[in-house]
């Protein structure tokens, strides 16, 4: 990435003292880096400081009369090969969402045409609020990236997600080769996690999945430029920024959510394991201890994939997951012609460090006219490579 040119953006948040160290990462790698400040910036870190680690004067007048012709925004605006806005704050998304240009960052931002990312640093509530993810699903829509935020304990000592990225994070993420928008435009809505079926109000059915791989997709999806729909089920895993994230517990509950979202989409990936049986009724209290046995009468769960499958109107590229212990290919071959799905990602879960709970994945692709074997590697590169075969099979 040497000479990769890079416009740093700076507004005004706490987390603006990570900017030093990050534009000296940035010139480590060979990046050639410009400061440009808002002036509620300059209340967290000096000019100075920006200049001295920079190398280059620091830029915060819309109207600089040492610019060229007083147009420091175009100048910019064509320098750049990416801005990146960091701390990205509510407020400057909030500008940027609603095409506000009242100051040289913001003014740039609408100049320039080149890559531009943001790293969003807030108090947790605010970014939870309707109104930022509003926002940052209006600049996902128009190709902004959004990198973060983090999850943690934050400097007014509430804990959540709202912490900008670490600046080595950044630097990754801006040395990392551009994806291609393969899915751009295209609405992907995916399954994740386990479902939870309920015995009475304490206890219930579940399974180990930890629904990283269904997040991973989701992250993926969103990489490649697609919206994305999540339809998680009880996870311990942050949802990805810009996803549409529908909680659910039950597989009747995803199952609803499912037959709403897919006919809105041009993909639907049922990655979740959902629990094949319920119990045929649910106790209103607390079931006790009745001597050493305990009958359960379950009944069966609708099947997702199939039914989304068989959707009639509006039916999405249907991708389903088989998670076997044996036989995989034979069963992951039987499940995509029997439930009609347009490709099948299968997985040897009784393979240690792999599946389940894991960081890691091996899957084999399967599709009426070819198969496609993955070998292991983490969730995050996986689910991308995944979507990548997928955007392959719509184009």
């Amino acid at each position: 990435m040497r000479n990769k040119k890079v416009v740093l953006g700076i507004s005004g948040g706490i987390a603006a003292y990570k900017c030093a160290e990050l534009t000296r990462r940035l010139k480590e790698r060979g990046c050639e880096v410009k400061v440009v400040m808002t002036d509620s910036a300059k209340h967290f870190i000096t000019p100075l400081t920006m200049q001295a680690v920079s190398g280059e004067m620091v830029s915060d007048s819309l109207l600089d009369p040492q610019a060229e012709a007083a147009m420091g925004h175009i100048e910019f605006a064509k320098w750049a090969d990416l801005i990146l806005v960091a701390p990205a704050t509510a407020n400057i998304i909030a500008k940027m969402a609603a095409g506000i240009a009242d100051d040289l960052l913001t003014t740039l931002l609408l100049a320039t045409d080149a890559d531009v990312a943001i790293a969003p640093a807030m108090n947790q509530q605010m970014y939870a609020h309707a109104a930022t993810q509003a926002n940052l699903h209006t600049l996902n829509a128009r190709g902004v990236q959004i990198w973060g935020p983090g999850s943690g304990e934050q400097a007014c000592g509430d804990v959540g997600a709202g912490r900008m990225l670490e600046p080595m994070e950044l630097v990754e993420l801006v040395c990392a080769e551009p994806v291609e928008q393969l899915l751009k435009g295209k609405t992907v809505t995916i399954t994740a996690g386990p479902t939870r079926e309920p015995l009475d109000p304490v206890r219930y059915i579940s399974n180990h999945s930890s629904g990283k791989m269904g997040y991973a997709l989701a992250e993926a999806a969103l990489a490649l430029g697609a919206n994305v729909n999540l339809i998680s089920g009880p996870v311990n895993i942050k949802a990805p920024a810009n996803a549409q994230v529908f909680a659910v517990q039950s597989a009747l509950d995803m199952h609803n959510q499912a037959l709403t979202l897919a006919p809105q989409s041009d993909i639907f990936i049922g990655c979740a394991a959902v629990a094949d049986y319920r119990a045929a009724d649910i106790a209103e209290q607390k079931m006790k201890k009745q001597g050493d046995e305990l009958t359960l009468t379950l009944v069966k769960n609708p099947d997702i994939i199939a039914d989304v499958a068989a959707l009639t109107q509006n039916r999405p590229f249907t991708v389903g997951f088989a998670a076997e212990t044996q036989d995989v290919a034979t069963y992951a071959k039987g499940k995509l012609k029997n439930k009609n799905l347009d490709m099948i990602c299968a997985n040897d879960v009784s393979v240690q460090g792999q599946g389940f709970n894991s960081d890691d994945n091996a899957l084999t692709l399967f599709s009426a006219h070819d198969e496609v074997s993955l070998g292991l590697m983490n969730k995050s590169k996986l689910a991308l490579t995944v979507m990548k075969e997928i955007a392959t099979k719509l184009i």
